[in-house]
């Protein structure tokens, strides 16, 4: 089957993928559950090549979010819930709802602030279709504060936005000393699900102590998903002196000890403090609790 520019094409392939008997035996094994991850991390890409300014790499990730759409809604039609046709037709049909100033036959001028305020009448108005919807009784029945919060964002990002919900009606600290001394009493109950060796305790106590994390994040004002890609970019530059050190000494990291690659790390680190500004970051703490 060759390339094609043809949204067809690509719809014709995933059903050769999910066809039982003749198709790819990881993709017949996927299910709505097994495939999220992917469609999160795809996402992911998408704003990396962006944040880099690759377009060309942007074009093939977006290619690769595409087809996890399609994915998604192979599976659902082989289930007979929807089809990839519907869809497209959902989300035309909210972009028409949600534009009337473009789409509808109006006169006369609109400004900005007209088009949030239907922008935003609008989207309560779907909101309230889909809670009338949704079966009675059920968790996400808009009673709670919190139920507005989207259950598919990244976990850092809805732990920040649960938390503000939450600290809109006082639920919250005052002081982020008090944030502090939460982590550590998460800490200590981490150490003792080590000695118990409860897994299933320890993966739920780390959770909370990452909770807290965000909590802390958000009263001294900063992002948790910016602080952690620094971090992230800074374990990474801190490692490739290790190995660019190792490397001209002719060796390599297998063959180097922990106290070795500790001591390179502890290098990298203090030369990274010299080139630092004299000047310290000032942080503001907001006051939305």
């Amino acid at each position: 089957m060759p390339p094609s520019r043809d949204i067809k094409s690509l719809l014709d392939i995933m059903a050769q993928l999910r066809t039982p008997g003749s198709g790819c035996p990881w993709d017949l094994q996927q299910t709505f559950a097994s495939i999220a991850p992917y469609t999160i991390e795809e996402a992911y890409e998408v704003t990396d090549a962006i944040a880099r300014g690759d377009l060309a790499d942007l074009c093939d990730e977006l290619g690769d979010l595409l087809l996890q759409v399609v994915f998604h809604a192979r599976m659902a039609e082989e289930q007979g819930a929807f089809c990839f046709g519907d869809v497209v037709e959902a989300i035309t049909r909210k972009m028409i709802r949600r534009h009337p100033h473009v789409f509808a036959d109006r006169n006369g001028v609109v400004t900005p602030a007209h088009v949030e305020g239907a922008w935003e009448r609008i989207k309560a108005e779907e909101k309230a279709e889909r809670a009338a919807r949704r079966p009675p009784g059920g968790a996400r029945s808009g009673k709670s504060l919190l139920a507005g919060i989207k259950a598919g964002q990244p976990a850092l990002t809805r732990a920040m936005a649960l938390q503000r919900k939450a600290s809109s009606v006082g639920f919250d600290w005052n002081d982020p000393r008090e944030v502090l001394r939460k982590i550590r009493e998460e800490a200590d109950e981490i150490e003792a699900a080590l000695d118990r060796n409860d897994a299933k305790e320890l993966e739920g106590e780390t959770g909370d102590l990452l909770f807290a994390l965000v909590n802390l994040a958000r009263h001294v004002g900063a992002d948790p998903d910016l602080a952690l890609r620094g971090t992230n970019a800074k374990f990474e530059r801190r490692f490739a002196h290790i190995e660019h050190a190792l490397s001209e000494q002719g060796r390599s990291l297998e063959s180097a000890s922990l106290a070795e690659m500790d001591a390179l790390w502890d290098a990298a680190k203090e030369s990274e403090q010299k080139e630092r500004p004299t000047e310290p970051p000032v942080f503001q703490i907001p006051r939305d609790h």
